[in-house]
């Protein structure tokens, strides 16, 4: 199983290119085999992408000025995979594929629909369609399609969730899977159980620890959460990672999500690189 970082932790502290290699070089000395990219982080940005990622609290920065080939080659560090939206992918479609062969990729994740309807079946169902399309053509281009979930997918439509449709109505030989446990965690979902009812469709891994920082004397008993670093919070991991080696899951890719220590998100990093030695 080989460890990566999500490029999305990233825009932050990389405000130069000489900034960028030394957080990629502290990546790999940390033990990361790869970095899992954004195509919005690869070229340059609209001020409203830009705006959008800050507000959210994961800035796209500088990074779309960069070489990210050159980057990564310096720094001996593989791209384990290529995350686009659906729209992109179905308007710019030569685009995404010329950038994936560019970093010698053959995964296109789709991160989960914007302002979309999860809670109407017939809307998800189109949704699996217009997988099934993509995922056939980009079959023909030697490249894979996964999903990635957030937590909306486990909206509830009659007994079912809208990810038990997405499962039930895309076909294995055009879309696979990327979990996610901790947003799967915050929705209330068993980890465990959702890995398990993926089953070989599920190939890569984002993780994250889910718990509480606690910076100062709490004035209730009840303290906001959010993600933590490997290890530092209450998800099994070590449940999870025994499954994952148990069913070859290819990759876990490390994404965090704001509530660093020390406010850093390499800090993060390299402190979550610690568990998975261990692990």
């Amino acid at each position: 199983m080989k460890k990566a970082v999500q490029q999305m932790m990233l825009g932050s502290i990389c405000p130069s290119l000489d900034k960028t290699n030394d957080v990629l070089k502290k990546i790999k000395e940390a033990g990361y085999d790869g970095i899992e990219l954004n195509s919005y982080m690869i070229h340059p940005t609209s001020i409203f992408v830009r705006a959008l990622t800050k507000l959210y609290g994961m800035p796209s920065g500088n990074l779309g000025k960069y070489d990210w080939v050159k980057l990564l080659e310096d720094n001996k560090l593989e791209v384990i995979s290529l995350h686009t939206d659906l729209d992109t992918l179905e308007k710019k479609y030569d685009q995404v594929v010329s950038d994936a062969r560019k970093f010698n990729t053959n995964k296109i994740v789709i991160t989960g629909m914007y302002f979309y309807a999860y809670h109407k079946k017939e809307k998800v169902i189109e949704l699996a369609e217009r997988l099934n399309k993509c995922g056939e053509k980009l079959l023909k281009d030697n490249l894979s399609l996964l999903y990635h979930n957030h937590n909306v997918e486990l909206v509830r439509i009659d007994d079912l969730t809208a990810y038990d449709y997405l499962i039930e109505y895309t076909k294995p030989e055009y879309v696979n899977f990327e979990i996610d446990t901790y947003w799967f965690t915050d929705a209330g979902a068993d980890p465990l159980k959702m890995m398990k009812k993926l089953g070989n469709r599920l190939k890569l891994w984002h993780i994250t620890d889910r718990g509480i920082r606690i910076k100062k004397t709490p004035i209730t008993p009840i303290v906001n959460y959010g993600s933590v670093e490997l290890g530092y919070g209450n998800i099994d991991l070590d449940s999870l990672f025994n499954y994952g080696k148990e069913n070859n899951i290819e990759t876990v890719i490390l994404e965090s999500h704001n509530n660093w220590i020390n406010n850093n998100p390499l800090d993060s990093i390299v402190l979550s690189a610690k568990y998975l030695e261990n692990i």
